[in-house]
C-alpha cells in the first residue's frame, strides 16, 4: 500500500513537472527606452539584474530609441508594449489619435532645458529668435517648442531647427553646428565634457513657466486592455529598480556598467544623480515612486491645449494618465 502511494505520488509529480513549463512561461515585454542608455535608465537594468522582472514572470527586452517621439510611435503601433516618453510628446499624440496612456511618472519635476555657449548671449527665451536649435525630430523639447514659443512671444519663423541623431547632441554644440541644443538638465556632465564647464549655459524650462510633467512610462491601449496584470507587474518591478537606485546609486552604477559596458561612469554618475534630485519629492514620499498628481497633470494638459497651435482637438486630462497600475513603492527614507 505504501509503495502504491509512492508510485501515485511520483506519477503526480511527473505530470506536474511536465505541465510546469507552459504554466510558468515568461511573458515577453518589449520596453522602448527614449534614448540610448544613460543614467535615466539605470533602474531598468537594476530590475533586470536583481530579477524583479523575472520573479514576476516577465521576460523584458530593453530597446533604445531616437527620442520620445520614436519610443511613443513604437508603443502606439504595438512594436513595443511599454515605453518611456515625455508627457509633452504624449499629450499632442493623443490629440492626433495615438492610443496610449501614461501609467506612471519618472521625474516628478521637469528636466526640460536648452543648452548653449555662454558666449552666445542667449539669456532669455526671446533671444532664441534668429538662432539655430538642434534636436532629433521626436525630441520632447522640439515637439513642445511651439507652446514654449507662444508663451514667451517667440516668432517661430525666426527659429531654425537642425535635425540630428540623439548621440550627436553634444558634438553639435561643441562644433557650433547649432547655437542651442535641446536636452534634459540631467545631460549636464556630457555638455561640460564637450565644451567645458566655464563655457556652458542653460535655460531650464521650469524657470520660465514650464514646470510640467515630463518623462513617464507609457503603455499601449492593447497592453492596457489585454495584459493588465503583466503591465501592473512590469510597473512594480521597474519602480523597485528605481527604489534601489535611490537607496544605493553606487551599487546601481556597478550593475549598469556590468549590463552596459560601453557607458562612461564618469559621465553617467553625475547624470544619474541629477535625475534623482528630480525624484526626491514629498509627493513620491507620500504616494510612492511614479505616482501622478492629477492637478499637476491637468495643468500640464491645459498648458499644451492652450499653447500648442496645431492640436486637432483639446485633450481631456483623464485621457492622458492613470494611476490604476501603480503599486505603492516607497522611496528610501532620507
Amino acid at each position: 500500500m505504501k509503495r502504491a502511494r509512492l508510485v501515485i505520488l511520483a506519477l503526480g509529480l511527473a505530470a506536474a513537472a511536465a505541465g510546469a513549463p507552459e504554466a510558468q512561461q515568461a511573458q515577453k515585454v518589449v520596453f522602448a527606452l527614449n534614448w540610448f542608455a544613460v543614467g535615466d535608465h539605470a533602474a531598468y537594468w537594476v530590475a533586470l539584474e536583481k530579477g524583479y522582472y523575472k520573479s514576476r514572470g516577465l521576460d523584458v527586452e530593453l530597446q533604445n530609441s531616437k527620442g520620445s517621439g520614436d519610443s511613443l510611435a513604437k508603443v502606439d503601433t504595438n512594436r513595443a508594449d511599454v515605453g518611456l516618453a515625455d508627457a509633452a510628446v504624449v499629450i499632442p499624440r493623443i490629440a492626433q489619435g495615438a492610443r496610449v496612456k501614461i501609467v506612471g511618472a519618472v521625474f516628478d519635476h521637469t528636466p526640460l532645458n536648452f543648452w548653449m555657449w555662454t558666449s552666445s548671449g542667449i539669456t532669455r527665451p526671446k533671444d532664441l529668435e534668429g538662432k539655430t536649435l538642434a534636436a532629433p525630430p521626436g525630441d520632447a523639447q522640439r515637439q513642445l517648442f511651439p507652446a514654449f514659443a507662444k508663451l514667451h512671444g517667440i516668432d517661430t519663423a525666426k527659429v531654425k531647427w537642425l535635425s540630428i541623431e540623439p548621440a550627436a547632441k553634444f558634438v553639435s554644440l561643441s562644433e557650433k553646428r547649432a547655437d542651442v541644443v535641446a536636452d534634459y538638465l540631467t545631460g549636464l556632465p556630457f555638455y561640460e565634457k564637450a565644451i567645458g564647464k566655464e563655457n556652458l549655459a542653460s535655460m531650464p524650462w521650469h524657470k520660465h513657466g514650464f514646470d510640467i510633467y515630463s518623462m513617464a512610462v507609457v503603455a499601449s491601449e492593447k497592453t492596457l486592455a489585454e495584459r493588465p496584470k503583466v503591465l501592473r507587474e512590469f510597473v512594480a518591478a521597474s519602480y523597485l529598480g528605481w527604489r534601489d537606485v535611490m537607496e544605493s546609486p553606487k551599487a546601481a552604477l556597478e550593475i549598469f556598467k556590468k549590463r552596459v559596458p560601453e557607458i562612461d561612469l564618469a559621465l553617467i554618475e553625475p547624470n544619474l544623480m541629477l535625475g534623482l534630485e528630480l525624484m526626491k519629492t514629498e509627493r513620491y514620499a507620500r504616494h510612492g515612486i511614479g505616482w501622478v498628481d492629477r492637478a499637476k497633470m491637468c495643468a500640464t494638459v491645459e498648458l499644451l491645449n492652450t499653447y500648442m497651435p496645431d492640436l486637432p482637438r483639446k485633450v481631456g486630462c483623464d485621457e492622458v494618465f492613470t494611476n490604476e497600475f501603480l503599486t505603492k513603492i516607497e522611496p528610501p527614507r532620507r
